[in-house]
């Protein structure tokens, strides 16, 4: 398929700069894929279309302060670096802004000198490998200087940085936030559970990949950026647990859906699995895992909205879209969500 196959104008003002002072009173839109029909409702509906014996399956990643601000010890040019990923001990896969100034060997300065990263090598992809230094314990100086690492299309200051944190993130290692997972709270996930539906928790570090465009016109041509991802067995028993007994699996996001999919593809069943997965999902594509999909509203020509468009149909995707926009809807990050089953 090509890529202006999931191109669509969307007016800069449905792009949601900040988050509703309530989680739960985001608009949802419900698609039906059977019957290809559409309802308007609001995320503390959720529970209607829910059913006892179904599992919900959220990612609970946590988002590292990944944004650091700090100056060349040459210069005292300002460079920002964005964490991906920790490769080994205090080397660590980052993004660097402006990444011409940034040459192997160049050293930055961060807090005072309370942190330091040395480039140590230019990676294809435009990423870098640095190297840290530091006194302590590496999480506590990062939660000291970092700033959350909001998308680039948000251009308003989040006076809460937990905001951009689901209520259940435990497991830190991402380097943005899986959004779909923001709309919920305590009392609702408790509601959930008293409905008789399991809540099922596995982890994926959201990575580069999801700050890489797309920049082929055949999409089949595009390379995914492996993120790292762990399904517990305790998880993979109830969900296996779940489809035996005639229940749903709906998965909270595009990152939930990747990882099942991942371990049906690599290990033929749901079992307790860990690794780093670069699975690309786009038309056509036969889901094993998962009967459900609860997402946000994706950004045009992003692998995220050709994943939802496999999960559907394209077209259908296509026309909810161009519907979200009549609406009004609040897009990306901050936005609003459907659920499609």
């Amino acid at each position: 398929m090509k890529i202006e196959d999931f191109d669509f104008d969307l007016p800069e003002e449905l792009i949601a700069q900040t988050p509703l002072k309530d989680r739960t009173a985001s608009n949802l839109m419900v698609l039906n894929r059977e019957d290809e029909s559409i309802e308007h409702r609001t995320f503390s509906d959720l529970l209607d279309y829910l059913q006892p014996g179904d599992s919900l399956v959220l990612n609970n990643t946590k988002v590292l302060p990944a944004r650091l601000l700090g100056t060349k010890e040459e210069t005292g040019a300002s460079i920002e670096l964005l964490l991906l990923h920790q490769i080994e001990g205090d080397r660590w896969e980052v993004l660097a802004k402006p990444a011409k100034k940034f040459k192997e060997g160049t050293t930055i300065h961060f807090g005072d000198g309370l942190l330091t990263a040395t480039c140590v090598e230019t990676l294809d992809q435009g990423g870098k490998i640095v190297e840290f230094d530091y006194e302590g314990i590496f999480l506590e100086v990062l939660n000291e200087l970092g700033e959350m690492p909001l998308p680039p299309y948000i251009k308003e200051q989040l006076d809460d940085q937990e905001r951009y944190q689901t209520v259940y993130a435990e497991d830190p290692g991402s380097a943005a936030a899986p959004t779909a997972g923001l709309h919920f709270t305590e009392e609702l996930l408790n509601k959930i559970r008293e409905q008789g539906i399991n809540i099922v928790y596995l982890t994926l570090h959201v990575g580069l990949g999801t700050f890489r465009p797309v920049q082929v016109d055949d999409i089949e041509e595009h390379d995914m950026h492996a993120e790292y991802y762990h399904l517990s067995r305790e998880s993979a028993e109830q969900l296996k647990a779940t489809k035996e007994n005639g229940g749903r699996v709906i998965a909270v996001g595009t990152t939930s859906i990747r990882t099942l999919e991942t371990v049906m593809r690599d290990y033929g069943e749901l079992k307790e699995a860990s690794g780093w997965t670069d699975i690309f999902i786009y038309p056509p594509y036969q889901f094993q895992a998962v009967d459900g999909l609860i997402t946000n509203f994706h950004l045009p020509k992003s692998t995220l909205i050709m994943l939802v468009s496999a999960f559907a149909n394209q077209n259908f995707i296509m026309h909810a879209y161009h519907e979200a926009i009549r609406e009004r809807y609040r897009f990306f990050s901050f936005g609003d969500a459907m659920i499609i089953l």
